[in-house]
């Protein structure tokens, strides 16, 4: 049975909870609109302050999220996964109740509504109640929390959070948020019983009391420590991230809202907190944890760049899809983009664990258009240079080369800097001979012909020399004769006349085995029969035209499922799902090998790459059956 106020009434409305704010709403609107003078303007207070109470959670958590700021200040080190964003999806549940609270008292006391805009009297009095109030009542009610039933049924909820984020100040039950409000409600309605209060000391506390409670939960220590060296008093009367940390590690101490003194005067101070705000703090300036594997991609297009987790944590942790919310926003990003062609370097953007080794994904500041431009060229390989000798010097295993990053035009593969860069300790590796092994893998047994598309290209060759050697016959679409024939005496001499060189797709109209590494248009797609399918490497995707056809997704693998600390979603993969590319550069790190993949794909070990992919828990995303 469950424990009375401890699920939220509104919990299955989903997005539709803000429905609730509708009443509020709808009096300013009516007020403004019909009305010569905006009447019951503690409507409109009351949802400014809700806006600004998600600004500053939003605000603290893309900071939190800024790892390429915020790294080497991080108290723990575990990333945020996707069970835990789902858990605190709906953090702001307690700015919904406050709201209500708020609403309630507005109407009882009607004189509320003509409070002035500053007094400050008031605000020495809210500080007064609190210290002397507030803090006392918190500290023991959130000790009384901690007994077995009320943390059974109710503050374990809080605590399920593995790894503290700003979010995780909201996630607790109906119950704990009630006891908030209170904590919360009482300077504010002691100041004003007294006569002192004003609307700026009410937007003042409430903001103060979330900034303070993001501080708290940040899981970033942002308070230098050199303060308490200078003032060793301001310990006892601000609480910094690493202090309550502590609580959530140690759960019998620290139990102060946000004043130690508290903690001090109940024996429950937890001895080591001191000592590891100055660790953290001072550890700062040095050098992080040397990652194993890197993975550097790049931005797609300027809506997709929003799919991040330092913009918006729960948008990044779902497949990306344009969605209309983001629209306004787009200026923004915009300008964003143009600052970071002039002036950004590579960057890091998330991190996650496998078996004890730390992965991260960098990301290097230019957008999928960039890459088309001449005079950008030796640019965008000037980021790429450096983030390879960057990895280098750290002492990374294997950096892999995503998508455009590694584009035969731009830098031959990766080949570019191999050569220029004999020595190089870290392997470089594009990934590719597995995004062959995985699209090669989703050919049905029984398939006795393919068509090809973008059949000369780097993933075009080594899938037609493979197909050849099984001795299926392979229509490469391409107008170059002298290229063809390159990639037709590669394959063995009893191999050869299985790779057919043809010009049109007409000559595929009887082929229901479609290999699209080029893009197509639905005018050439209507020369397949009815019931291909349509196999494909190439991006963006095609678009999904026949409906008497299928279509396979790009080729992908899913994460073996000990990954740790894994939150954000690789453009539009699923959930646990990356590029082959970027799989093949974690299989590569994981079996140790100590060649780099760069240039053409070596189609002998095609094989052994996919057999090691799946040694390792690596699966293929596809249903289809396997060769």
């Amino acid at each position: 049975m469950v424990a009375p106020l401890s699920a939220w009434p509104w919990e299955n409305l989903g997005i539709f909870k803000y429905m609730l704010y509708g009443p509020l709403a709808a009096r300013v609107l009516y007020s403004w609109i019909y009305e010569d003078t905006l009447k019951d303007l503690w409507c409109l207070h009351i949802l400014v302050i809700c806006a600004l109470r998600g600004y500053i959670h939003q605000l603290w958590s893309s900071y939190s999220n800024m790892l390429f700021l915020t790294r080497n200040r991080r108290i723990k080190q575990q990333g945020v996964d996707f069970k835990q964003i789902d858990r605190e999806w709906d953090w702001d549940n307690f700015i919904i109740l406050q709201a209500l609270l708020a609403s309630t008292a507005c109407l009882i006391f009607l004189s509320l509504d003509g409070l002035p805009l500053w007094n400050p009297k008031g605000f020495i009095t809210l500080v007064l109640l609190h210290v002397t109030i507030s803090e006392p009542l918190y500290y023991w009610a959130h000790r009384m929390f901690h007994e077995s039933y009320l943390f059974s049924h109710y503050h374990s909820l809080h605590h399920s959070s593995p790894v503290l984020h700003p979010f995780t100040a909201g996630h607790a039950t109906v119950l704990e948020h009630l006891v908030l409000s209170i904590v919360i409600g009482i300077p504010m309605a002691g100041s004003i019983l007294m006569g002192y209060g004003s609307t700026s000391m009410i937007y003042g506390y409430v903001l103060a009391f979330d900034f303070l409670r993001c501080l708290g939960h940040s899981n970033v220590e942002v308070v230098p420590h050199e303060i308490f060296n200078k003032l060793p008093f301001l310990r006892y009367l601000l609480y910094t991230p690493t202090y309550h940390s502590l609580h959530h590690t140690e759960m019998g101490t620290n139990f102060c809202l946000f004043m130690p003194l508290f903690d001090a005067m109940g024996n429950t101070l937890n001895s080591n907190s001191w000592h590891l705000h100055k660790k953290i703090s001072s550890d700062s300036a040095k050098k992080g944890v040397v990652p194993d594997f890197v993975f550097l991609a790049h931005v797609v297009d300027v809506i997709s760049a929003m799919h991040v987790p330092f913009v918006l944590r729960s948008f990044a942790s779902i497949p990306f899809s344009t969605k209309f919310f983001l629209l306004p926003f787009w200026p923004v990003t915009f300008m964003v983009m143009l600052v970071m062609w002039a002036r950004s370097k590579t960057f890091l953007l998330t991190f996650n664990n496998l078996r004890g080794r730390l992965h991260q994904t960098w990301v290097v500041p230019r957008f999928g258009f960039q890459y088309f431009l001449p005079f950008a060229t030796d640019g965008i390989n000037k980021h790429i240079e450096e983030a390879i000798l960057r990895a280098d010097k750290m002492g990374v295993k294997v950096i892999s080369l995503a998508a455009l990053n590694k584009n035969e035009s731009l830098n031959g593969g990766g080949t570019l800097f191999v050569n220029k860069h004999p020595d190089l300790k870290v392997r470089v590796v594009h990934g590719n001979t597995l995004t062959a092994a995985v699209i090669l893998n989703e050919i049905p047994r029984d398939v006795k012909e393919v068509f090809l598309t973008g059949a000369t290209s780097k993933l075009g060759r080594a899938i037609a020399l493979y197909l050849c050697r099984r001795r299926v016959r392979v229509l490469m679409l391409t107008l170059s004769a002298e290229r063809f024939q390159k990639i037709q005496k590669e394959a063995p001499a009893d191999c050869q006349r299985y790779l057919v060189q043809v010009t049109k797709y007409q000559a595929a109209q009887n082929c229901k085995t479609w290999i699209v590494g080029k893009w197509i248009t639905p005018r050439q797609q209507s020369w397949a029969p009815s019931g291909s399918h349509f196999h494909q490497f190439v991006v963006p995707p095609i678009l999904a035209f026949r409906r008497d056809c299928t279509y396979g997704d790009l080729a992908a693998m899913r994460l073996p499922e000990d990954v740790e600390g894994l939150g954000c979603c690789e453009y539009t993969m699923e959930r646990g799902v990356v590029h082959a590319c970027h799989a093949g550069g974690v299989v590569h790190q994981l079996e140790g090998w100590t060649h780099h993949e760069v240039g053409a794909i070596d189609v002998d070990r095609i094989d052994l790459v996919w057999e090691a992919a799946l040694k390792h828990g690596l699966r293929p995303v596809s249903s289809k059956d396997s060769l």
